[in-house]
């Protein structure tokens, strides 16, 4: 026997069902709509050097909560924003203890700017500067989501927590192929924590920027959280051969590799008669080299014949060296012999070498861009190249100079056989 108290359950459970299935789809929707915007963890310092009063009059945590609120209200809708802390909690001088004092104050996501903000009111400088551990903490805080991801870290001294090196955590988590960004801002910098927060930036191509005022740290804080909403390419990280014949076959994009020093890297692009192969390659430094070194990309036949190649050296005062080469296929001879698609391997080599006790794992960070595109008529082939017009722009140049030269010459002539006169 059904009884009115069972109808009444059944029908709420049905009603349930019915919910949570018009419900599915918009959570799906939702899911969807924001998997691919942009995530950004703002990591502050908030260890016991923050209250140091050297930031237009007033302490560094003050200039910290009034940039930050600014950057709250300026904060594009489309971005997802978190906030961590470093050194916020722990007051003590157990360094084991100090050195795990990072928290997320608010968690990365749409952003509520009354809550944030609230959340930001509350911090004062306390304890430790673990760095390293943040940066880690940080990272898993972004993870999901197809957008870009960046963190921006703020503080005011160096890490005091190794021999976990913050330098060390950017690499692996630059090597993970995650596409995170991490930019520095340093309060009142000295040498040390400037080489120190430059090393963690550059390690994922970010950037490093000193700030000794307010508004520099707003402005600052506010371009970072902007560009994170601008759309990037994400290079495809990709792992090349040790030969040519083991190398991953390459379309037009860009990429990313790893190259252990002294170590040779192969990829392979496919080039049909008639287009042209543009490819140019960049290794970073993201550690300390000794001077001197360079990067040779070459373009080679899968018999070893080389085609072409690019090349460039320094001697240290740059942290990136960069080279490229194209390689026209021409279309006319090739169909005529009936040839077909060729296969071109381009070799890159770079002559880097780690100064004393740094380590060589992971290898350098290595970008390369291909583009395979339709290349010049024969007609065109010289002026492609910019060798044709430039040879015309050349004769022109030179012959106004020459007839310049005569009038000027002929003039000055003239006026002194007049001066003489008079």
């Amino acid at each position: 026997m059904i009884t009115r108290k069972r109808l009444a359950a059944g029908a709420g459970a049905l009603l349930a069902a019915l919910t949570a299935g018009l419900a599915l789809p918009s959570t799906a929707l939702a899911d969807e709509t924001t998997a691919g915007q942009p995530k950004v963890n703002l990591v502050l310092d908030v260890s016991g050097s923050m209250r140091a009063r050297d930031i237009d009059g007033k302490s560094r945590m003050a200039a910290a909560k009034q940039a930050f609120n600014e950057v709250l209200d300026a904060t594009p809708e489309d971005v997802q924003l978190g906030i961590r802390t470093l050194g916020a909690n722990y007051p003590g001088d157990d360094r084991k203890q100090g050195c795990r004092d990072t928290a997320q104050l608010y968690p990365v996501g749409p952003l509520d700017r009354t809550e944030a903000k609230a959340a930001v009111a509350t911090l004062a400088p306390t304890g430790w500067t673990p760095i390293g551990p943040a940066l880690l903490k940080a990272a898993d805080d972004l993870e999901g989501g197809t957008g870009s991801k960046r963190i921006v870290l703020i503080s005011d001294g160096e890490d005091t927590c190794a021999p976990l090196d913050p330098c060390e955590v950017a690499r692996e988590i630059a090597a993970k192929g995650i596409g995170l960004t991490i930019d520095t801002l340093g309060l009142v910098p000295n040498t040390k924590m400037r080489r120190q927060l430059s090393c963690i930036a550059e390690a994922t191509g970010g950037t490093y920027t000193s700030v000794e005022h307010t508004d520099e740290l707003t402005d600052r804080v506010n371009q970072l959280v902007d560009r994170a909403a601008d759309p990037v390419v994400t290079p495809v990280v990709t792992q090349g051969g040790s030969e040519c014949a083991k190398a991953p076959t390459l379309e037009s994009g860009l990429y990313s590799d790893r190259a252990e020093f002294g170590e040779q890297r192969w990829y392979r692009v496919d080039v049909r008669p008639g287009q042209e192969l543009r490819a140019s390659v960049s290794v970073a430094a993201d550690r300390a080299v000794d001077p001197d070194h360079g990067v040779l990309l070459r373009a080679v036949t899968v018999q070893g014949r080389e085609i072409v190649r690019g090349e460039a050296a320094g001697n240290g005062r740059t942290d990136v060296m960069s080279t490229g080469l194209r390689y026209p296929k021409q279309a006319a001879e090739d169909e005529a012999e009936g040839s077909s698609t060729e296969t071109v391997c381009l070799q890159l080599t770079s002559s880097f070498s780690p100064a004393p006790g740094v380590k060589t794992t992971p290898g350098l960070p290595v970008e390369l861009t291909l583009d395979v595109v339709d290349g010049p008529g024969e007609a065109d082939d010289v002026a492609a190249f910019g060798l044709g017009r430039g040879w015309w722009l050349l004769g022109v140049l030179v012959v106004a100079g020459f007839l310049a030269g005569l009038v000027w010459g002929w003039l000055s002539r003239w006026r002194i056989a007049v001066w003489r006169t008079n």
